[in-house]
């Protein structure tokens, strides 16, 4: 997997509207705002980071558009173990190919991007493992499950 080139904000806003278009919607000033948050955001967002940045946005205006941008494949949902899900832009539409550090504990989620002869390999294993059951593999998305820094430094005190 080569590094893919970099993608400018009118890139994803066409990106956007493309994608909006297939499920006949439009890429509204809302719609507009959220891919701008989630393109700036170095991690996935819950709902009350993403209300937090865009101010003056409604919860239930947030909660809708989430809603489409996700049918439209610009947005990805990401569930945690805690009672938030994250948000983040789809990789396909920002060319940043990334996996998932998801802390089962307090539903903390990390960016993670592993080097390029790591993800050489999980696709050429991924891909002989898919064609045994005769499948054809378009992508892969990895999450790693565990306890994140600070919910291992707080159980290591609760236990001291």
């Amino acid at each position: 997997m080569t590094a893919a080139p970099q993608v400018t904000p009118s890139d994803l806003d066409r990106g956007a509207q493309a994608r909006l278009a297939t499920v006949d919607q439009r890429y509204t000033a809302n719609r507009r705002l959220l891919v701008e948050i989630l393109s700036g955001a170095e991690r996935p967002l819950t709902m009350p980071e993403l209300l937090e940045e865009g101010d003056g946005l409604a919860q239930s205006s947030v909660y809708r558009n989430l809603v489409v941008l996700e049918q439209a494949g610009v947005v990805r949902r990401i569930v945690t173990g805690d009672e938030f899900a994250r948000f983040e832009l789809a990789e396909d539409l920002t060319g940043h190919h990334h996996h998932h550090l998801v802390c089962s504990s307090c539903g903390s989620v990390e960016d993670v991007t592993v080097p390029e002869e790591i993800e050489e390999l999980f696709d050429a294993t991924l891909g002989r493992v898919a064609a045994r059951h005769g499948f054809v593999v378009d992508g892969h998305r990895l999450d790693l499950l565990g306890s994140c820094r600070e919910c291992r430094q707080r159980e290591r005190r609760s236990e001291a």
